[in-house]
C-alpha cells in the first residue's frame, strides 16, 4: 500500500514504479506506472511529494499500546502513527525496550540497524510488517 501526502493511492499485488521530473530542488511533476501501464504526468500543486508505505491499522494500533505500555503514558494520552519516540518522552534505552517488546509480540527480531533507524509508531509497524511478509 502507498500513500501519498494531500491524495492517496492504495496499491496491492501490482509493480508500481515512480518517474520524477524536478525543477531544482523541488519535486514538481510525477508520473505513474502500474503493471505496465503509464499515466501521463501529473503537475503537482504542492511543494513537497512524499511517499510512504502504510501497515496495517491492526498494527499501528497494537505497536500503540506497546509504546504507550513501554513508556507508561496515561490512557488519554494521544498516540498515533505520527507520533515519535523522543517528542513521547522516549530516550534512547526506552527505545531499546519498545523494540523489545515488539519483538515479543509479534514474534520477529529486529536487527540493530533497523531498530535505530525507527523513530516513530508508523515506522515501526512497517517494518513489522515487512519482517513478518519475509517470514
Amino acid at each position: 500500500m502507498a500513500s501519498f501526502t494531500a491524495s492517496s493511492v492504495s496499491i496491492s499485488s501490482a509493480f508500481c514504479s515512480f518517474n520524477r521530473t524536478q525543477q531544482g530542488s523541488n519535486l514538481r511533476k510525477v508520473s505513474v506506472s502500474f503493471s505496465g501501464k503509464s499515466f501521463p504526468s501529473q503537475r503537482l500543486p504542492f511543494p513537497r511529494f512524499r511517499i510512504s508505505c502504510a501497515a496495517k491499522p491492526d498494527t499501528v494500533n497494537k505497536v500503540v499500546e506497546i509504546v504507550k505500555k513501554q513508556l507508561a503514558l496515561p490512557d488519554d494520552r494521544q498516540v498515533s502513527g505520527d507520533s515519535k519516540f523522543q517528542v513521547l518522552g522516549a530516550d534512547s534505552l526506552d527505545t531499546v525496550e519498545i523494540v523489545m517488546g515488539l519483538e515479543e509480540e509479534f514474534g520477529i527480531c529486529v536487527e540493530e540497524e533497523s531498530a535505530q533507524s525507527i523513530t516513530t509508531v508508523q515506522e515501526a509497524a512497517d517494518l513489522i510488517e515487512e519482517l513478518l511478509e519475509k517470514k
